[in-house]
């Protein structure tokens, strides 16, 4: 599954989907991550399920910086209005405006081969 969310995975995202939503995960403010048991006390993670857990987190960074063109494009582009305009303009003067702008942002944020 590919990582849908505009911002990059974090530690926290990769230990719940590691621990499949079953048991909930807490960020100290100290930025320790522990999982929670069905009490809600903090349980500490084994050294094997951080192993694990990095991994995952590995799968998640992959999964977005696949994507994270997607991302930065959606951003860049100007709004809906802006290129109705854009494009009224180029058909009653000739130009290439709308054209232009959206290869721009393109070249800009490239898709991954």
């Amino acid at each position: 599954m590919a990582w849908d969310r505009d911002y990059a995975p974090k530690l926290y995202d990769a230990a719940y989907e590691y621990f499949n939503g079953e048991s909930g995960i807490m960020v100290q403010p100290d930025g320790a991550v522990f999982k929670t048991d069905p009490d809600c006390n903090l349980v500490e993670i084994t050294e094997a399920d951080w192993t694990a857990i990095e991994a995952k987190l590995g799968e998640m960074v992959a999964d977005y910086n696949s994507i994270a063109y997607k991302h930065q494009r959606a951003t860049a582009y100007p709004s809906m209005e802006e290129q109705a305009d854009m494009q009224y303009w180029d058909s009653v003067n000739g130009t290439t405006t709308w054209k232009d702008a959206i290869a721009a942002i393109k070249t800009a944020h490239p898709k991954p081969e």
